[in-house]
């Protein structure tokens, strides 16, 4: 093992001293992918202020109080030997499990489901910790095989498990929206370390084959909600309600919008959830299509960043991780917005930094901090073992 042996006398007086050396770490974090970060979760702040009709309560205050906890966390994590998150990656991932077991044990209901594990003065929802845990398990596992390896079907057992496990519970809650974005993300990272094409296809095929399966096993809202996608017209006041108010809305801001804390469908109480899931809604409705896309091309630019981030990483557990959290921040957003515009069924995932809620605003600040960690840390070798590593 090599270890790192700075040539200059500042950085043998950094390696020594950890207040030098936490300096230096700080100075390696990517900034601009912060502001970024910062400005997307400004405008939450903004729209949760509207949402509640020019008040920071009951949303705003809590969200913002959420974030700054966040903060803190992301970059502890950012700044942290990215060899810790892969030696413990594992751990990470089967405490998400457990947690998933909890759910099914003793979780709070809401709303008809079973998705939340209550404490008392904390509320978490194990499926969206889980987004993360399952892309640092996966990105260890493919990091330690070699490339030969990765395309031989017996060595893709174990990741196969990784991802189904967690989907099956899951989908007992029942949480099909969260369920799909798990298997995309963890397809997503399959393809990443290379597996082959025509597995995926297989994998289609039969997927596409099992659909009059899986629809008897659907619960009856989860058809409600395909077959209102399909033609929400068709129950205007129910099933079909939500998505007819959010079309109406969108329309309603037109290019610029009715102005900040106007939008009539939203506080006159037409549009439903405008605080979590139709959050994007009220901000076109607010700001039109110019705000809109001003809001999509923030995230281009951060998805942008997280894969810049990837290709420079010089190690393959790193450059796995950043794909991974940046294709997973791409499915949150693309799920909402797709969602609130008709063009997916309703699935109630949340739009990064912006919709209200505690478990996807720091699971989503800790997929950041990792992206982060990935590029501090871009220049370190590591090999297919943790221990094996070089500058």
């Amino acid at each position: 093992m090599k270890k790192y042996s700075g040539h200059s006398s500042m950085k043998r007086t950094s390696l020594g001293n950890p207040e030098m050396r936490l300096v230096e770490k700080l100075g390696q974090i990517n900034w601009t992918m912060v502001l970024l970060i910062l400005a997307v979760a400004f405008i939450g702040f903004a729209m949760l202020y509207s949402a509640a009709k020019a008040s920071f309560d009951p949303w705003a205050s809590r969200q913002i109080l959420r974030f700054v906890i966040g903060l803190f966390l992301m970059f502890a994590i950012a700044i942290m030997d990215i060899r810790f998150w892969m030696r413990h990656a594992y751990l990470f991932y089967g405490t998400g499990l457990v947690l998933l077991v909890a759910v099914e044990v003793a979780g709070s209901i809401g709303m008809g489901t079973q998705r939340w594990l209550d404490f008392g003065v904390l509320r978490i929802q194990p499926s969206e910790i889980m987004k993360i845990a399952i892309i640092m398990a996966l990105a260890r596992y493919f990091h330690t095989l070699a490339i030969e390896d990765v395309g031989r079907p017996l060595y893709l057992l174990v990741p196969l498990f990784i991802t189904l496990a967690p989907v099956v519970l899951v989908l007992r809650q029942p949480d099909l929206g969260t369920a799909v974005m798990i298997v995309l993300g963890a397809g997503a990272m399959f393809f990443i370390a290379g597996v082959r094409v025509w597995k995926f296809v297989v994998v289609l095929v039969l997927g596409l084959a099992s659909v009059p399966v899986i629809w008897n096993f659907l619960h009856s809202y989860q058809r409600n909600r395909i077959l209102t996608f399909l033609n929400p017209e068709s129950d205007p006041l129910g099933a079909g309600y939500h998505i007819l108010q959010s079309k109406i809305a969108f329309g309603s801001g037109s290019v610029f919008g009715k102005g900040f804390i106007n939008g009539s469908q939203s506080h006159l109480e037409f549009l439903p959830e405008r605080h979590t899931d139709f959050i994007f809604t009220m901000l076109a409705e607010e700001f039109g299509l110019v705000g809109g896309v001003m809001v999509l091309l923030l995230y281009s630019v951060l998805l942008m960043y997280g894969l810049a981030i990837a290709l420079r990483s010089r190690n393959q557990f790193g450059r796995l991780l950043a794909m991974g959290l940046t294709t997973n921040l791409f499915l949150y957003v693309f799920a909402n917005v797709a969602m609130v515009m008709g063009v997916i069924p309703v699935v109630g995932v949340p739009l990064p930094l912006i919709s209200y809620g505690g478990t996807a605003m720091f699971s989503v600040l800790v997929g950041f901090g990792l992206i982060l960690n990935v590029y501090v840390h871009k220049d370190l070798r590591i090999g297919r073992h943790w221990s094996e590593s070089s500058v």
